[in-house]
């Protein structure tokens, strides 16, 4: 307790200082940089934030993806949280920056820095690939919030039916590898992710998701530090399935276009949007893989706590690099 008060008590003392403050998540530290000292908001809104990332991906992936990450904040003047970047050099890495005026709202339902943790979780691969490093952090990313509680399902739910069909492929389209649009890169790499999670959960009778593909990528030493080739990456998850669902749909969509029918897909799952709200059939066919992806039941995925509560401490770095 004498810790957290004092993390939130701090006060910077000179515009050229760096507040640096540390959480620790079972086994994994997590450095809190805020550059020159000039982001005036409580150090109690910058911690909760940075904490409920930290516990949606711990919830997602079983523990924290890398040893220690620092997250260099810069401030700006106004609202919002943007430009977030993860980087595998120096042990892992996030910046960020950070609006002057930025509520505890705003803080609450951001959904960047979850994303941006997200990317720890797997390995860097040739950037023709970049599409499954953006697809699993934008699909993996609601998710993870649902499984903290910091999340509703039907803000998700409602979030894929309205984004998803801008990965869907477009006149001159010629597959994941080839194409670097915006839409496909992102929302492309989301598809394939959602597919792939609908595909391994049917095959294994939804005791295999594909959150136990990517904990199993992250248990063989697969993190953003690593450069794997893509092909052992998926190979990685789908041994620790224990079905081919990752190869194949990869063989499938890496070199042309495969269109997808997302009304069925999302009529087979009961998910009803109109375009206001969402709500759920529980009587459809993949019914119950839907509430399987959001309520992390698939049997290997039911070890997830993290082994050790959280832990802060504070201090100040003046001039740190």
């Amino acid at each position: 307790m004498g810790a957290l008060l004092f993390l939130l008590c701090f006060s910077f003392v000179s515009a050229k200082d760096e507040m640096t403050s540390s959480l620790l998540i079972g086994n994994a530290r997590i450095d809190i940089r805020i550059e020159r000292s000039t982001l005036r908001l409580p150090a109690k809104d910058i911690f909760r934030w940075v904490r409920s990332a930290a516990e949606s991906v711990t919830a997602y992936y079983g523990r924290f993806p890398v040893p220690q990450v620092l997250i260099r904040i810069t401030p700006f003047e106004g609202r919002g949280i943007r430009n977030g970047m993860a980087f595998g050099d120096r042990g892992g890495r996030i910046t960020v920056r950070v609006g002057n005026e930025t509520s505890p709202a705003e803080f609450a339902s951001d959904w960047m820095l979850t994303h941006e943790m997200v990317h720890l979780a797997f390995p860097s691969v040739d950037e023709r690939h970049h599409w499954i490093e953006e697809g699993i952090a934008t699909y993996v990313e609601p998710i993870a919030r649902i499984h903290a509680g910091h999340l509703k399902v039907e803000q998700m739910w409602f979030d894929l039916v309205r984004d998803m069909p801008q990965g869907l492929p477009q006149v001159g389209d010629r597959g994941l590898d080839r194409t670097h649009t915006w839409g496909r890169t992102y929302w492309g790499g989301a598809l394939f992710c959602l597919l792939a999670d609908v595909e391994i959960r049917r095959q294994t009778n939804n005791a295999q998701g594909l959150e136990n593909a990517l904990r199993g990528i992250l248990d063989a030493g697969g993190d953003i530090r690593k450069d794997w080739n893509l092909e052992d990456v998926l190979k990685t998850g789908d041994r620790a399935v224990g079905v081919n669902v990752l190869q194949p749909l990869y063989t499938r969509m890496k070199d042309k276009p495969v269109g997808v029918d997302l009304d069925s897909l999302w009529m087979q799952l009961g998910v009803r949007s109109d375009g206001a709200s969402v709500h759920f059939d529980d009587t459809a066919t993949l019914s119950a893989i839907r509430r399987a992806i959001t309520a992390g039941e698939s049997a290997g995925a039911r070890h997830a706590s993290p082994s050790k509560p959280f832990t802060v401490f504070a201090g100040r770095a003046v001039g740190s690099p």
